[in-house]
């Protein structure tokens, strides 16, 4: 290892070189990606220099930065010896996840298997959110979109239908428009209600083909229903979800948690800073999140704007938009400090 001094005279820095060989030249090939798209995505990520040549790499850079390339690479080789793709989606998830130590950096002993794909988490705190389904009877995920609250939620439930570990799956969101008037919709119920759960119907086409959605969902093992449905029911040895739980009333959520019945699961997910309640309405969300914090066997997963596994741009859409409700929340404290002294100015009082 050398030594180099950056040039503004700070704290000397290590630097560091690697090299790494893979055995299977048709696996590094696809590794390394289409004109090297894929390593020039970790160099971007970790800020490290890689260079290939057949089916060997040399990376440079800072030591931490340069041990953590290796782990990335590694963890991706790995992916495609066990027969699994890997795209620039799974390239950017595998350096979120390296850095945690998640073994291979792909959170291989994760992954949910369902009937159609493989599921691994692509962020740490995905990584905490699967082990808390796993391990506790009433699960919230909270955060933003994009983070895949709800589609591993929806996986999960996949995974343990079909290992018959519980007999159905439960889905349900509140049927409130999100800042839209929709008036009277066309149809029978299932035709009313279907657009506020096209969400779930399409996690669930993701996880099984076509024709077993529509077998289960006929023969009941797997109900999606509008969060007012489940008034008066005991929901056993099912896996539930509720979806949007933000727009839920703190009655409407007390009473969906109180379903919960025996060898059962209950995950509830939601985005606090996307509540459609009328103006004045409480978020039975928020109820939930301040009166069961701290109670044995609730777990409370808290994903942030890192975790948003969507298009790049979407992270950058939530940035700026909690920029401008900070600048907001910011603007308004000032005008109200500025309203209650013009007040005491004009108060007749202080003439006294």
């Amino acid at each position: 290892m050398n030594r180099r001094l950056k040039s503004t005279a700070e704290d000397a820095v290590d630097a560091k070189a690697a090299h790494l060989a893979f055995d299977d030249n048709t696996l590094a090939l696809q590794l390394f990606g289409a004109h090297h798209s894929h390593l020039a995505r970790v160099e971007k990520a970790l800020d490290v220099t890689i260079h290939a040549r057949g089916n060997e790499v040399t990376i440079s850079g800072d030591g931490e930065a340069v041990d953590a390339a290796c782990t990335v690479l590694n963890g991706l080789y790995g992916r495609l010896t066990r027969g699994l793709v890997v795209g620039g989606a799974e390239v950017d998830a595998v350096v979120r996840m390296a850095p945690r130590g998640y073994g291979d950096g792909a959170g291989a002993d994760l992954a949910i298997r369902t009937r159609k794909r493989h599921i691994s988490p692509r962020s740490p705190t995905q990584a905490a959110y699967i082990r808390a389904i796993d391990e506790c009877e009433l699960v919230f995920g909270l955060g933003p979109a994009g983070t895949g609250k709800t589609y591993l939620a929806v996986a999960k439930a996949v995974e343990r239908l079909i290992t018959g570990e519980v007999d159905r799956i439960v889905l349900s969101r509140p049927a409130v428009e999100a800042g839209e008037q929709l008036g009277f919709l066309p149809g029978d119920m299932r035709d009313k209600v279907d657009p506020y759960m096209r969400p779930l119907y399409d996690a669930l086409y993701d996880m099984l083909p076509g024709p077993q959605v529509a077998k289960r969902l006929e023969s009941g093992e797997i109900e999606v229903a509008p969060l007012a449905f489940m008034r008066g029911r005991t929901l056993g040895n099912a896996f539930v979800i509720l979806d949007e739980a933000q727009n839920t009333t703190a009655v409407q959520m007390k009473m969906l948690l109180t379903r919960l019945g025996e060898n059962s699961r209950m995950v509830v997910t939601g985005d606090l800073t996307q509540v459609d309640l009328p103006r004045g309405k409480r978020s039975g969300l928020r109820d939930a999140v301040e009166i069961l914090e701290g109670v044995e066997g609730i777990a409370f997963v808290h994903f942030t704007d890192e975790d948003v596994v969507r298009h790049s741009l979407v992270t950058n859409i939530v940035n700026a938009y909690d920029k401008a409700e900070h600048h907001r929340k910011v603007a308004s404290r000032y005008e109200s400090q500025d309203d209650a002294v013009d007040g005491d100015k004009d108060d007749p009082g202080d003439d006294d």
